[in-house]
């Protein structure tokens, strides 16, 4: 993302995971976000550019920004496992780099199926300061419910004309819940022309929700 990133070789659960981490150039350091990539099966890394604005908001709002590939994705070992090991390695990832402090989860499309996961994992034990959920892939696999009592820090944002993953599928998982949705008039799944706009919504939302 710039010349400060630094590459990691992290341990998974299938073995090496490679990541990348940005911080910020100056001031507290509040936490440090995890951000989730989309399906390993169709071209999703942590280079996506909806991961990579994901991550820049997080560092302007000052906190440390964490991505990484997936098993099986560029060179982080491993195969596909449909959700299940992925999330075993985004949590794999979250307590190598933060065992304890503030942390924030996000990610986009399968990441953000991903990371509903990781939440439940995580329970009331360690729950986020902030989660970002981006074109949620809810009509191709089960997300998790957000607790009721993320729901204040927690942003779901949708397109409203995503092709990949109908804003109708969203909807209906987020009704049962009350969850809100931000919805962006116009806009399909990978936000082309928009991404200073969704930038824009998740530093808005962690500099009014988050503690």
């Amino acid at each position: 993302m710039n010349q400060a990133t630094q590459t990691l070789s992290l341990q998974g659960e299938a073995g090496v995971l490679e990541a990348l981490l940005d911080v910020p150039a100056e001031g507290v350091v509040q936490g440090t976000a995890f951000i989730a990539h989309p399906h390993p099966l169709f071209g999703g890394t942590m280079h996506n550019k909806v991961v990579q604005t994901l991550a820049r908001a997080f560092v302007q709002c000052g906190w440390r920004a964490v991505r990484f590939n997936f098993r099986g994705v560029g060179a982080s070992a491993g195969t596909y496992d449909e959700g299940r090991g992925e999330a075993q390695d985004m949590l794999r990832v979250l307590e190598q780099l933060a065992p304890e402090g503030p942390v924030a989860l996000a990610g986009f499309s399968f990441g953000a199926f991903v990371t509903s996961h990781v939440v439940q994992a995580l329970g009331e034990a360690r729950l986020p300061q902030a989660v970002v959920l981006v074109g949620t892939a809810a009509a191709r696999f089960e997300v998790a419910p957000m607790p009721q009592a993320l729901h204040e820090r927690c942003l779901v944002v949708h397109g409203e004309q995503d092709d990949t993953v109908p804003l109708a599928s969203v909807m209906d998982w987020a009704r049962p819940q009350s969850l809100p949705i931000t919805v962006i008039p116009g806009v399909e799944h990978f936000f082309h022309g928009q991404l200073p706009l969704l930038k824009s919504l998740v530093i808005r939302h962690l500099k009014t929700s988050v503690a």
